[in-house]
């Protein structure tokens, strides 16, 4: 199992996002940076962002990584809790009312890893999909 150690430094980011509900397919590249924040890590994403026709448009989102005694809680950059990882246990679901978030980590080709989403619900039908490569 990786280790909020393991995670801090640049990474390099592309995501694809596979939007059945719209028929749209997108696409994101940008960097994820990992950097310590005195309790675990402050995830930075930043990218473009290519869906469908649109114009290109600048996305950035933050997350924050703390350890557990299970492993890793991952929340969203205003605290709330977002979801979990750990050792044998590298999925989990998050539920946004109406919508449902199940995801899973790969990090079977260390260092290069993924994170999948399958999103569902009465607003959203979409596959999303991120992969980390180290820079530097």
């Amino acid at each position: 199992m990786i280790g909020l150690s393991d995670l801090e430094g640049l990474w390099r980011l592309t995501r694809t996002i596979e939007d059945a509900r719209a028929g749209i397919t997108g696409h994101l590249e940008g960097t994820s940076r990992w950097l310590r924040d005195g309790d675990g890590l402050r995830q930075e994403e930043a990218g473009v962002l290519r869906y469908g026709d649109a114009a290109p448009m600048q996305a950035a989102r933050v997350y924050l990584w703390r350890d557990t005694a299970a492993g890793l809680a991952v929340y969203f950059e205003d605290g709330r809790a977002f979801h979990e990882l750990g050792a044998g246990r590298l999925e989990d679901r998050h539920w946004c009312d109406p919508d449902t978030y199940d995801v899973r980590y790969d990090f079977g080709r260390w260092p290069d890893w993924t994170q999948s989403w399958r999103v569902t619900g009465p607003r959203k039908d979409a596959r999303i999909t991120s992969r980390f490569q180290p820079l530097g």
